[in-house]
C-alpha cells in the first residue's frame, strides 16, 4: 500500500507544477477566484466528486470585504477571457466563488481538508532574478500576485483529490475537500461556516507552505495560538470650508482619524493574553486650503482568544466614536474581515506525524508549534471543535526565494507532491476500510 501511493503521486507530479504554475499565471484576490474555482471544478467533476458552490457553500450575509459589482464583473469577464467557464462564473455571480467536492465513500467519519485559493493584492516583480518571470509563468494580473504559496495550496488539493478518487473502494465515510476563497483578510471561512459547510465534520485538516517551517523537508505537525483578529474600515464625513476665509465652518475629518489613530494604540493590553492592534492605511483630505471633509482608516485588531480580540474591537469603536464626536464629524465603521482563534488537535497531529514518517521528503518533523498570527483556517477549525470533532494545521517546509506576501516570492515545488502523499495517508489513517 506505501508503495502504491508513492507511485501513484509520482505519476501526477509532473501535473501537479502544471496546476501551480497555471494558478500562479491568472492569480485572483478575495471573491474574484472566477477562474481559479472554473478550472477546481472542472477537475474535479472528472474524478466524479460531488460538487456545491455559490450559495449552498456561500453565506452572502457573512461575505466581509467584498468589492464592489462593478469591480466584480470586470474581473468576471477577465476569468472568461482567461479560460473560466462563462456558464459557471455567472453561477458565481456577486463572488460567490471557492467549491465544496465531496467523496462518499460510504458510512463512516466525514473529513474535511481545506485549501485556500486567492491571491494577494500586489505587483509581481518582472526581473531575471525571478524564476516565474524567468521561465514564463509570473503573473498575468496586475496587481494580483500568488505571493503566500496559495497556488501551491490549491495545487496540492487537486492532487489530493485525484488521488483520494482513485483509491475510493479503499475509504469509508465521506471526504470533503474546501477549496476557500477570501482568505487574505481573513473573508471566506465564515461565509462558509454560517452556510453550513463544517456543520457534520468530524475531522478537519488544513496546512500551509512555508511560514514556520523555512526549509526542504519541515514538517510541523500541528500548530497552535491563532490569534483572533478583526480587520475593520473607518470613513470619517465631514465638512468642507475655505481654511483662510472660513474655517469655523468645516468639519475636519482629517483631526478626527489622526486622534482616533494615536489614540486606538494606547488601548489597554488585556490581562488574559497578548493582543494586538495596527492602524495600516491612513487617508485623507483635498487640498491644502480646504478642510479636510474625508478621512479613512484602515486597522486591525487580534487577540491570543476570541474574547480578547472582541474586547480589542468593543474598544476601539469607542475609541473612534469618540473621535468623531470631539471633532464633530460622522464615522462608519466597516468590518471588512475576520477569524477567531483556535488551537490544533496533538492527537491529530500524532496521525499526520506517523504518516510523514513514510515520506522520504520529510527530515525534519516537528510535533507542534505556536503560531503567533492569524489564519481563516482557524474559524473552520474552532467550529468544528466546537461541534465535538476535532482537526490540525500543518506547515510544510520549502525553500522559498523571498518571505510570504513578497513581490518576489516562490517556493521549492519539490513540496507540491510532498503535501499531497501527506494529505492521502492522514487521510487513509483516519477513514481507510483497514482501519
Amino acid at each position: 500500500m506505501s508503495v502504491a501511493i508513492n507511485e501513484s503521486v509520482k505519476k501526477i507530479e509532473d501535473k501537479l507544477i502544471q496546476y501551480r504554475r497555471d494558478f500562479h499565471q491568472y492569480p485572483e484576490p478575495a471573491w474574484t477566484e472566477f477562474r481559479t474555482t472554473s478550472k477546481i471544478i472542472h477537475y474535479l467533476k472528472e474524478w466524479g466528486y460531488s460538487i456545491k458552490f455559490n450559495s449552498d457553500i456561500i453565506a452572502e450575509e457573512a461575505m466581509m470585504g467584498v468589492p464592489s459589482e462593478a469591480h466584480l464583473e470586470k474581473c468576471m469577464q477577465r476569468a472568461i477571457e482567461q479560460g473560466a467557464d462563462p456558464e459557471l462564473v455567472q453561477l458565481m455571480k456577486g463572488g460567490k466563488t471557492g467549491v465544496v467536492a465531496e467523496l462518499d465513500c460510504g458510512p463512516g467519519p466525514v473529513i474535511a481538508l481545506r485549501f485556500d485559493i486567492d491571491s494577494n493584492d500586489i505587483q509581481e516583480v518582472e526581473t531575471d532574478d525571478h524564476r516565474p518571470y524567468r521561465e514564463h509563468f509570473s503573473s498575468k494580473n496586475p496587481k494580483a500576485m500568488h505571493a503566500c504559496g496559495h497556488d501551491g495550496h490549491a495545487t496540492i488539493g487537486l492532487g489530493t483529490a485525484e488521488i483520494l478518487a482513485s483509491m475510493k473502494d479503499q475509504l469509508s465515510g465521506k471526504i470533503r475537500i474546501i477549496f476557500q476563497p477570501g482568505e487574505e483578510g481573513v473573508r471566506g471561512a465564515r461565509a462558509m461556516v454560517e452556510a453550513g459547510v463544517v456543520d457534520d465534520v468530524d475531522y478537519i485538516i488544513g496546512g500551509h507552505i512555508g511560514f514556520k517551517a523555512e526549509n526542504n523537508g519541515d514538517l510541523i505537525c500541528a500548530t497552535n495560538k491563532f490569534l483572533a483578529t478583526t480587520k475593520l474600515d473607518v470613513i470619517f464625513t465631514g465638512k468642507p470650508a475655505h481654511a483662510g476665509a472660513a474655517p469655523q465652518e468645516g468639519k475636519n475629518a482629517l483631526l478626527a482619524a489622526a486622534s482616533a489613530a494615536l489614540n486606538l494604540h494606547a488601548i489597554s493590553r488585556h490581562g488574559e493574553g497578548a493582543s494586538r492592534i495596527n492602524v495600516g492605511v491612513f487617508e485623507a483630505g483635498q487640498g491644502r486650503n480646504i478642510i479636510p471633509p474625508n478621512a479613512l482608516i484602515k486597522l486591525e485588531t487580534r487577540g491570543e482568544s476570541s474574547t480578547i480580540d472582541q474586547y480589542m474591537v468593543a474598544e476601539a469603536k469607542r475609541i473612534v466614536q469618540a473621535a468623531a464626536t470631539m471633532y464633530d464629524v460622522t464615522c462608519e465603521i466597516k468590518v471588512m474581515g475576520g477569524t477567531s482563534s483556535g488551537t490544533s488537535d496533538l492527537d491529530i497531529a500524532d496521525i499526520v506525524a506517523e504518516s510523514a514518517q513514510a515520506i522520504p521528503y520529510f527530515t525534519n518533523i516537528v510535533k507542534s508549534m505556536d503560531f503567533g498570527a492569524a489564519e481563516d483556517f482557524a474559524h473552520l477549525l474552532s467550529t468544528v471543535q466546537e461541534n465535538g470533532g476535532k482537526g490540525t494545521y500543518y506547515m510544510l517546509g520549502a525553500k522559498r526565494a523571498a518571505g510570504h506576501h513578497d513581490d518576489h516570492f516562490d517556493f521549492n515545488e519539490e513540496v507540491l507532491a510532498a503535501g499531497v502523499e501527506l494529505n492521502v495517508r492522514t487521510v487513509l489513517k483516519v477513514a481507510g476500510k483497514a482501519q
